[in-house]
């Protein structure tokens, strides 16, 4: 029975050990507890555009090791030398405006966990929104956070729907972990 997933129907490879299909699987969808993880999707996201998602997957280890495991305190500090270091990194994607944007996102995203405990908090308390509404948020709040990014941003990280279909074996596992506020 074939299934109706935009993100599988998308993808060109399925198999087991792809990184598409390991994102389906896995991650795409799935809520997000964590803040450092939160974030480092949101640098995942950022440094797609232009991009293909399939880039950013194969690349991903490389992010997550280029900026500090995500660990927004870390990156937030992140002087001119560590700038420099990761427009260096052929391991990432070396475009000065996405560092930028990271290193400015962490700096913001630390004063949202100031005031509302976290940036999942802060997520949470914004949800649910329309996605021209969290397009609007994020970019007053972000930088370089146009309406693709924060579209793919939510949905992948469960704020907003259209991940999986219905009938996909994913957003079934998928809706067990949600709370039942996200499913608004």
């Amino acid at each position: 029975m074939p299934l109706s997933c935009p993100y599988c129907e998308s993808s060109y490879h399925k198999e087991a050990g792809d990184v598409n299909k390991e994102y389906h699987d896995h991650q795409y969808g799935f809520p997000i507890d964590d803040d450092n993880e939160l974030f480092g999707r949101l640098i995942l996201e950022i440094n797609q555009a232009g991009l293909s998602w399939t880039t950013i997957l194969n690349k991903q280890n490389n992010f997550r090791k280029a900026y500090s495991e995500f660990d927004i305190h870390t990156i937030a500090n992140y002087d001119e030398i560590e700038r420099a270091r990761l427009l260096s990194d052929a391991g990432i994607i070396r475009n000065k405006l996405k560092v930028n944007a990271a290193i400015h996102n962490a700096q913001v995203i630390l004063g949202l966990q100031e005031e509302y405990g976290s940036f999942k908090a802060w997520l949470d308390h914004h949800h649910p929104k329309s996605k021209d509404e969290w397009v609007k948020l994020f970019k007053k709040t972000f930088k370089f956070t146009g309406g693709e990014i924060t579209n793919e941003f939510l949905m992948s990280s469960g704020y907003l729907k259209g991940a999986h279909g219905e009938d996909c074996p994913i957003f079934k596992k998928i809706s067990k972990l949600k709370p039942k506020w996200m499913m608004i």
